[in-house]
């Protein structure tokens, strides 16, 4: 993997050539126009922008002609210096200097600029008094050049975006191909199609790794962010940034950065207190805010910790009684874990003023809503009085995805990976009746049992999922899924395997069935559901 700064410094290189490429354009087309206020402008831009980017990443020789370059066409554009034939000459040759320079940067034996050439530019930015005296002293300096291209390209987002769709198409077609040659049980289809799966999985990699980019792009914009809204909410906060480095598809980067940028507003504005606040606490005087990523598996886990006053649960239950989400009685008795899973209620927000920032109704289900569209996940963590931590869950791909594949009813499923917590076995003995719904204790934890084949084909005015009369066998097969905070267990007739599969939308009108995240096609050629998590823990919710 890249690091960043070679990231980086490939960026510059192809932008740099670009730069240089435009420049030997327009000041060609200068010389044919000199009174053109616009190429000169446009040069002037061009300049600066170099001069700017060599500085930054540390090009110091690049930026300093790129300096005396733009110093000279400044001159010119302000009438203070003439574009005769020996300016003409010594900025072409300042121009081909600074293509020498930047083709070079990676060369181990560093070009140091022609002294000469160097001299000449001083000549013509210092001579203001008597410029034709001075340029009569400019010596003619030659350089040699060949052509040459960057290594580096742009390609449109939309373009990948086609590329992978088209790979997630081959991607069905390899599985069915492969499905094929065991049936037929032939030799010569069996080495084709197990190459093909070798090509197909390689080119899929490629593909997607051509879309991902370092995390830090989105990561360092929030330093400057978060000063800003400190200052506004009279805060003192220190930004931690660990993981700029880790990489992930450049769409879903683009769909989380408002999500993050809100995450970040509220640790500032509800999380983080005042300094006299913190001070009574015993707490430093300046608020932590840590900003990461990291690596899990095939997914990307980033996390915003603060240090703050933690979230009021007391506070929570009273707004989820208030709106209505839950009865009173049930709200003292649901863990800790649910309470906080009410903050993704659309509305839902504890704030008590309206600040520039926050208080304005528009809660966390924005976010979650975000990442629910990319196939994450998003948990809460708070401890009162000493924080809360947000963690993004995020998927690398799109387009391709992990997945547990299942039967039901003799029906093929599928459930994300992402948000499958456990497979296990438990007895029909080892589930209760509570009310209209099964539970059982998993490691501690009271979790809702769901028996899929009821829920799914169960006529809605008989539908029973509290009666376990109607499970069939002793020993149950149960995938365990999460959301918001929030456990499911899934009763299942038969478990497959784990596959990466190709998500299509259903079409209409079965695009209207909630239950339901799109559909796939498996390597035999039949289809398989892709159940939406999502929908069916909020239909358990509404339903309580």
């Amino acid at each position: 993997m890249k690091s960043r700064e070679q990231e980086y410094k490939e960026i510059f290189i192809a932008e740099a050539l670009e730069y240089y490429d435009s420049l030997n354009r327009h000041i060609s087309e200068l010389e044919k126009q000199p009174q053109d206020d616009r190429i000169l402008a446009e040069i002037f831009r061009l300049l600066h922008n170099l001069k700017a980017n060599a500085k930054a990443i540390g090009y110091l020789q690049i930026s300093d002609i790129s300096h005396k370059l733009e110093t000279a066409f400044s001159l010119i554009r302000n009438k203070e210096l003439n574009f005769s034939d020996e300016v003409v000459t010594v900025l072409f040759d300042g121009i081909d200097m600074l293509g020498d320079l930047i083709t070079n940067v990676d060369n181990p034996v560093p070009v140091e600029p022609d002294p000469v050439l160097l001299r000449n530019l001083d000549i013509i930015v210092d001579s203001l008094s008597d410029s034709a005296i001075e340029l009569a002293k400019i010596q003619k300096y030659s350089s040699s050049k060949n052509l040459s291209l960057s290594d580096l390209i742009y390609i449109q987002i939309k373009k990948l975006d086609h590329m992978l769709n088209l790979v997630g198409e081959l991607i069905i077609d390899r599985d069915r191909i492969i499905s094929l040659s065991r049936e037929l049980n032939n030799d010569d289809l069996k080495v084709v199609s197990s190459h093909l799966y070798r090509i197909t999985e390689e080119l899929q990699y490629s593909v997607m790794d051509a879309r991902l980019v370092n995390i830090g792009t989105l990561f360092n914009k929030f330093p400057r962010i978060v000063r800003d809204i400190a200052s506004a909410e009279q805060k003192d906060i220190y930004l931690k940034i660990i993981g700029q480095d880790i990489q992930i598809d450049r769409n879903i980067l683009q769909i989380i950065t408002d999500s993050l940028l809100h995450l970040v507003r509220n640790a500032i504005t509800h999380g983080i207190e005042l300094p006299k606040e913190r001070e009574k606490a015993n707490k430093p005087r300046a608020g932590s805010l840590v900003l990461s990523a990291r690596n899990e598996r095939d997914n990307v886990i980033i996390k915003l910790e603060d240090d703050g006053r933690g979230i009021d649960l007391k506070q929570v239950r009273k707004t989820a009684v208030r709106n209505k989400l839950v009865a009173p009685d049930i709200a003292e008795d649901l863990p800790d874990s649910e309470v906080l899973s009410f903050l993704f209620e659309p509305g839902f927000s504890t704030a008590k003023e309206v600040t520039e920032f926050s208080g304005r109704g528009v809660g966390l289900d924005v976010v979650k809503n975000a990442i629910d569209s990319i196939g994450g996940r998003l948990h809460i963590d708070s401890i009162s009085g000493e924080g809360t931590t947000f963690a993004m869950q995020l998927p690398t791909s799109i387009a391709v995805k992990g997945a547990l594949l299942f039967e039901v009813d003799s029906i093929f499923y599928a459930i994300p990976l992402i948000h499958t917590e456990q497979v296990i076995a438990l007895d029909k003995d080892e589930l209760h009746e509570v009310g209209d719904v099964m539970v059982a204790d998993l490691k501690g934890e009271t979790v809702t049992v769901v028996y899929l084949n009821e829920l799914l084909n169960a006529d809605e005015a008989t539908i029973n999922l509290g009666d376990k009369t109607r499970l069939q066998g002793q020993i149950q097969n149960i995938v365990v899924v999460s959301y918001n905070n929030r456990k499911l267990g899934l009763i299942v007739d038969k478990l497959y395997r784990q596959q990466d599969i190709v998500v299509k939308p259903l079409n209409k009108p079965l695009d209207k069935i909630d239950l339901y995240g799109g559909v796939t096609l498996l390597g035999t050629g039949k289809v398989c559901l892709v159940l939406d998590v999502p929908a069916i823990t909020r239909y358990f919710i509404h339903r309580r």
